[in-house]
């Protein structure tokens, strides 16, 4: 390793320590405002198990090559864990650590009958070929499937992981364990158990939240003007969606600048016009800079982007009335303070970017109990779970006096802790 790859490295792990300390900072916040012992704290704030492992892979020409996986479980008070599995090369100990604390909080807040987990492999799935990502998925599953289990630990999509790779790790884990359930994955193609509607739960989990966000401030989503920062997947998925209910995009942006227009963009053209890359502004010869997008004259902002969008320099000049936060941390909770003093209503990532999660435990019930739910039974419990868990923090936050943002930890907090203190752990 040369010394810039060391520095490098090192640079990585400080971010995920970062990224561990922020969500120990919200639960200890949480158990503050909650009038909790430290107990309580201390049995949330790390993972009850890390697993690191390394995976052999035999590569097409011939030479093995050994990865680093990882897999971190929360707690399981609430009943087993859950989480997703990320292929990228910045996957290390703690970044699945503070993710699964994350996951577990989500769990939590949504009242679903799981505990949080994460895992991942260290590696950049786009430089391997096929049989070599087959190869690395069966490898990861042979390390980690003594601790993963339908009632123990299900695995779920995460980054740069899919359908077809979730259907290689059902396929090794039944191959390993065929006295268990093969239930121990979701995200699976339809063919194989998968749910009807998963791949668009995401985006739909946050237009459902944006409504009821809308309703909460007096607005109609058909009268409403919008603007998404992010044009990516998630993003333009939303705007979609958004666009196609009646509402007005007025902005939209991706890596390379933004597109303002008072009076609508037609994003059904953007959506035709974007690049193999999903970029659609080096088109255009007039642009804006994202951050000049955020505070331009707008009912709802999405934040599809990136991290640390708006913080408490650039919160005095948001006009929107609902932001979604749609990507962690893309509000700081300084600015969620501000925007809320302004009477701002702030949907938090931790109930955002939910529906994924949701529509993966819907796959896992219904592998369990051997149905099949349509698109249309998928929309309706996912409405149902969605719009009880944002009453829940939406109570809360008004019942305390405090910002979306907290509430939602608080309410997941709560949760962890009634769970530990009726089993007697606490």
């Amino acid at each position: 390793m040369s010394i810039k790859q060391g520095f490098a490295g090192r640079s990585e792990e400080k971010k995920h320590d970062r990224m561990l300390q922020s969500v120990q900072e919200d639960i200890r916040a949480a158990v503050s405002e909650s009038g909790y012992s430290e107990d309580v704290y201390e049995l949330l704030k790390e993972p009850s198990r890390t697993l690191e492992v390394r995976i052999p892979v035999r590569m097409d020409n011939g030479k093995v090559s050994v990865f680093n996986g990882y897999r971190a479980q929360h707690s399981d008070v609430s009943g087993p864990t859950k989480g997703g599995v990320l292929f990228h090369p910045e996957v290390c100990e703690e970044r699945v650590k503070a993710l699964s604390v994350r996951t577990g909080l989500k769990a939590a807040v949504l009242h679903l009958p799981f505990g949080g987990a994460r895992g991942g492999i260290s590696c950049d799935p786009r430089a391997l070929s096929f049989r070599e990502l087959e190869r690395l998925c069966r490898g990861y599953i042979r390390a980690v499937g003594d601790i993963i289990g339908p009632a123990t630990d299900i695995l779920e999509p995460d980054v740069m992981t899919n359908t077809q790779i979730m259907a290689w790790m059902m396929d090794e884990y039944h191959y390993l364990y065929r006295d268990r359930s093969a239930n121990a994955v979701t995200g699976k193609p339809l063919l194989l158990g998968g749910l009807d509607g998963l791949n668009e739960a995401a985006a739909k989990g946050v237009t459902l939240l944006i409504r009821e966000a809308a309703r909460k401030k007096g607005m109609e989503i058909r009268s409403a003007k919008v603007i998404v920062q992010g044009f990516g997947s998630a993003g333009s998925c939303i705007a979609k969606i958004l666009s196609d209910e009646g509402a007005s995009i007025v902005g939209i942006s991706d890596a390379y600048g933004a597109l303002y227009n008072p009076s609508g963009l037609a994003v059904n053209e953007l959506l035709d016009r974007r690049d193999s890359f999903g970029t659609v502004t080096k088109l255009f010869s007039q642009t804006l800079t994202n951050q000049e997008l955020l505070e331009k004259p707008c009912d709802i902002l999405v934040l599809a982007a990136i991290e640390n969008q708006i913080t408490k320099k650039n919160a005095p000049g948001i006009k929107a009335k609902v932001i979604t936060e749609a990507v962690r941390q893309s509000v700081s909770g300084q600015a969620a303070e501000i925007l809320t003093d302004r009477g701002g209503l702030l949907i938090p990532e931790i109930l955002a970017t939910a529906g994924d999660m949701i529509a993966s435990y819907f796959e896992w019930v219904q592998n369990s109990q051997g149905t099949f739910w349509n698109r249309k039974d998928t929309d309706a419990r996912l409405e149902q779970t969605l719009r009880s868990a944002f009453s829940r923090v939406y109570e809360t936050a008004g019942d305390r006096g405090i910002t979306m943002q907290q509430a939602a930890n608080l309410v997941a907090v709560q949760k962890l802790a009634d769970s530990a203190r009726y089993r007697g752990w606490i």
